[in-house]
């Protein structure tokens, strides 16, 4: 009896929090992948979705400055649309790393809080 309670111990004070802690460090490693935080810091004026226009051959100041000014709102609107993404992208790893502390904390406290729920339900029952 006594070792099943030292191997419970072991068990959920030791191995599970490591997995915990490995699990957490999946989620928050997978969010920052799923909305491409880096990459899209790396790529941050590249025009938006692709859409630029080529200069055409020849000098027409009309369709050049038509060119430049296309391209120039796309590379904006393509800054703009990524920091809107790299901020929920924060967001949500901020939101993923307090949730994981709370699932840790409960999971420490879990036999605790279990325990004084049994004496807690005994003391109204009697």
């Amino acid at each position: 009896m006594v070792d099943v309670v030292i191997q419970y111990i072991e068990w959920h004070f030791r191995e599970q929090p490591k997995a915990i802690l490995r699990a957490w460090k999946n989620f928050l490693l997978f969010n920052l992948d799923y909305w491409s935080v880096f990459l899209m810091l790396k790529t941050f004026f590249s025009p938006w979705r692709k859409y630029k226009y080529a200069y055409e051959k020849g000098f027409d100041i009309k369709k050049h400055f038509e060119v430049f000014t296309f391209n120039v709102f796309s590379r904006i609107m393509g800054a703009i649309m990524r920091t809107i993404l790299i901020i929920i992208g924060i967001l949500t790893e901020i939101f993923i790393f307090f949730a994981g502390i709370i699932a840790l904390l409960i999971w420490l406290f879990l036999p605790v809080l279990i325990l004084s729920g049994i004496l807690f339900s005994i003391i109204i029952i009697f």
